[in-house]
């Protein structure tokens, strides 16, 4: 397995989002260099019709031969007539190069979320990192596409007015010249505070995507505690930066925009008047046709200057995006796999030696001084207070986090020196909130086995002791269970799970707190298809029910990250220490 390519290129998006912007339409660069030449084809009426009514406008005044009107008058027809068609070819090359760099980007975006550390995840809010994926890059197809359609619209129109001003009234070419980069340093000088409003708005966006997150999360718990007006106070409070960042925004978006018109309709004026006055006086040359045609085109060119212009904040937020996906792309808290053994078979014997970690922002280590040595087949339960550091052990064990000291081998291997991709392959996993996704049964039993016979699928259902609710669910194993599985209870949703960890037939299984949240009938049927899933297979069990671990081969009994003592559930209440203790405080 190859790690994700970033189709925003090297350059970094923060310092160089142009770069990053060309790098992303790099493979499609033939399809918009024809959709830019049709494009040409088919927008060149808007900037020929004051050139035909120019024409048109001589040959009356003038008296001059009918010819020339006619010819001028068949050409515009025939451009109207092929725009049709040229315009569905357009969007047919631009729309779609666009739409393919998007899927390609949101494509990179999944790969490189799935390549990320836990760790990463632990920081950053799930809300935020859709954002990235959905929104950000609608925001650039939406830049591309309007910058596209209008901008490319606004500099035809102005590159084939000055070509036709300069044909037939060359005089007033370099007035019309100046227009341009006055507007352009109207932009320029605005464009700075642009940036720095849409990156502030962005991430209060960004901020608001992750509260939603949370509180749609946190429903149960606030509505089982009447904690309604707290949980709303709270949105409130992002909602008023939202509100404000977004209001600051509109404010100098609307300053641009408004400056930018009266400024063109200024110059538009002085521009007419000047024209209207050679023309009066007969000088240069100027005819009637020639003022016309110079108000039509003073129109529409001051419509494209303020097109280009309004266009700044539309390409301001679209490259605020291409940073804010670069963020993720360039990530560095990536689980490092390359060039690392793949793990092609497991026997089940892993052993921690002398194993401590430290999270970043602990004060102590959350496991210090952890060894054991598990034979393949052995069960292993781990026990303890909260903070205690069984979960850590489990993360440890599966990889999403690295020993800050001492090491873990499985099959005598380190698994330092394994992909641990390929090593999951063999893991399966039980948590104590079951996951489940919108779908059916069939596709949430067989995750990641496409290939799985609905033979199998039964029997794994069977095993799970879910065989028979699942039979009796309206369309059996094409029922739909709805997203998290919410149509189905907290034990029928385990035994799916369970189901789906034997269809896998893993040779490490992990169970983190299986049956804690579970009513006594359905804590025996899980506990007896739990029994048949790990037969064989090494076993580590998280319990917080003491009865459901006294069956492991041995007990691991930690306390601050430290080991108190091992042994089977017998020795060690014959002992009356540590496990005795908890075994009383919890039978009591």
């Amino acid at each position: 397995m190859t790690t994700s390519v970033n189709p925003l290129g090297h350059h970094d998006p923060g310092a160089h989002a142009f770069r990053a912007l060309g790098h992303l339409f790099r493979p499609h660069r033939w399809r918009l260099g024809r959709a830019l030449a049709v494009f040409v084809v088919k927008h060149s009426p808007v900037w020929l019709l004051p050139l035909v009514t120019a024409t048109i406008v001589d040959t009356v005044v003038l008296r001059l031969p009918l010819t020339g009107m006619w010819l001028a008058t068949g050409l515009i027809m025939l451009i109207l007539v092929v725009n049709y068609p040229l315009h569905l070819l357009y969007v047919r090359l631009l729309h779609g190069s666009v739409r393919r760099a998007g899927t390609a980007l949101r494509s990179a975006l999944c790969t490189r979320l799935q390549e990320l550390s836990i760790g990463y995840h632990n920081r950053t809010s799930a809300g935020v990192l859709q954002a990235k994926v959905v929104r950000d890059v609608e925001t650039i197809e939406q830049m591309v596409q309007q910058t596209t359609d209008s901008g490319l619209g606004a500099v035809t129109v102005l590159v084939g007015g000055l070509a036709v001003v300069g044909v037939r009234a060359p005089h007033f070419l370099p007035v019309l010249l100046v227009i341009v980069p006055l507007a352009s340093l109207v932009v320029v000088r605005l464009r700075s505070s642009l940036r720095d409003h849409n990156e502030v708005f962005r991430q209060d966006v960004e901020l608001l995507a992750s509260r939603v997150n949370e509180m749609t999360r946190l429903i149960p718990v606030t509505r089982a505690h009447g904690l309604e007006g707290h949980a709303l106070r709270r949105m409130d409070d992002t909602l008023r930066r939202v509100l404000a960042s977004g209001l600051r925004l509109d404010l100098l978006n609307g300053r641009v925009a408004s400056l930018s018109w009266v400024f063109l309709n200024i110059l538009g004026v002085v521009f007419l008047t000047a024209a209207a006055l050679v023309a009066y006086f007969g000088g240069l040359g100027i005819t009637a046709g020639d003022v016309v045609m110079l108000s039509a085109f003073l129109t529409t060119s001051t419509t494209s200057l303020a097109t280009l212009m309004s266009l700044a904040p539309v390409i301001t937020k679209g490259l605020e995006s291409i940073r804010s996906a670069g963020e993720v792309l360039r990530a560095p808290a990536l689980e490092d796999n390359e060039d690392k053994a793949e793990v092609t078979r497991v026997r089940g014997a892993v052993e921690f030696q002398s194993v401590g970690h430290a999270y970043d922002d602990a004060g102590r280590p959350a496991v210090r001084d952890f060894t054991l040595s598990v034979t393949p087949g052995e069960t292993i339960a781990l026990v303890g207070p909260s903070g205690a550091g069984k979960s850590t052990v489990l993360n440890l064990l599966i990889g999403f986090i690295r020993p800050t000291s001492g090491r873990i081998l499985l099959d005598g291997a380190d698994l330092a020196d394994l992909d641990l991709r390929t090593y999951r392959r063999f893991i399966s996993v039980v948590p104590q909130e079951p996951i489940l996704f919108d779908g059916t049964v069939r596709e949430n039993v067989a995750f990641g086995l496409p290939d799985a016979d609905e033979s199998a699928i039964r029997a794994a259902l069977r095993d799970a002791n879910a065989l028979e609710f699942v039979e009796q669910l309206p369309e059996g194993l094409d029922t739909s269970v709805a997203d998290r599985g919410v149509r189905l209870s907290g034990g029928q949703r385990q035994r799916l799970v369970i189901a789906r960890a034997l269809l896998r037939n893993p040779r490490l299984l992990i169970l983190d707190e299986a049956t804690s949240a579970l009513d006594t009938h359905s804590e025996s049927l899980i506990q007896q298809a739990l029994a048949r899933l790990v037969h064989g297979r090494t076993t580590f069990v998280v319990a917080h029910r003491l009865s459901t671990i006294r069956d492991a081969d041995r007990i691991v009994v930690l306390r601050d990250g430290a080991v108190q003592e091992i042994g089977s559930h017998d020795e060690l209440l014959r002992r009356g220490g540590a496990y005795a203790q908890l075994h009383l405080g919890r039978s009591a």
